[in-house]
């Protein structure tokens, strides 16, 4: 852990709430061959905590049905049993079991993504930036193949593989 990091951390020990207006969530997929179909969430509700020996926990929590891709059929089809399945599981979340540094300045969060009910783990890339003593930004990326979530429908050569891009800013 770099110096930089240990002062971090040492300003950074307590309890922070994510604040769901400040945060983004995004999702990117191939769909018919090379056309890249994006859409995007809303946060409910998170939380993270910084212990004072450095450990790093935290929760994401997803409004699945906030699903927004531009199109409202497909919105209305990931909806559905064939996707998302909100009406037996509303929220997708992710909950970080620890956050180690590297020496470039990255962070390799290890937790678990529950979607449709089932968790599974997943590995984030992640930067965390303090713009103030009560206000920092994460910004995680991960690629996922939906079909581990049984999330297998597909049309026209639809991919299974997607990446996500989370900016979630937290407050003390």
């Amino acid at each position: 852990m770099t110096a930089a990091t240990a002062d971090w951390l040492s300003t950074a020990t307590g309890a922070w709430t994510l604040d769901p207006a400040a945060t983004t969530i995004s999702l990117r997929t191939k769909a018919m061959w090379l056309l890249d179909v994006k859409a995007t969430f809303k946060a409910l509700e998170g939380s993270g905590t910084v212990s004072p020996e450095g450990i790093v926990t935290g929760t994401l929590v997803v409004d699945a049905s906030s699903v927004d891709t531009g199109n409202a059929k497909r919105d209305k089809h990931l909806l559905t049993e064939d996707f998302f399945e909100v009406g037996a599981h509303p929220a997708i979340t992710y909950t970080a079991k620890s956050a180690v540094p590297a020496a470039d300045g990255t962070w390799t969060v290890a937790g678990s993504l529950t979607i449709r009910g089932k968790p599974l783990p997943l590995n984030l890339s992640a930067t965390a930036a303090q713009s103030d003593p009560d206000r920092v930004t994460v910004t995680a990326e991960a690629a996922v193949d939906r079909s581990l979530w049984g999330m297998t429908w597909r049309k026209m050569g639809a991919g299974l593989h997607n990446e996500i891009v989370v900016i979630a800013v937290f407050r003390k």
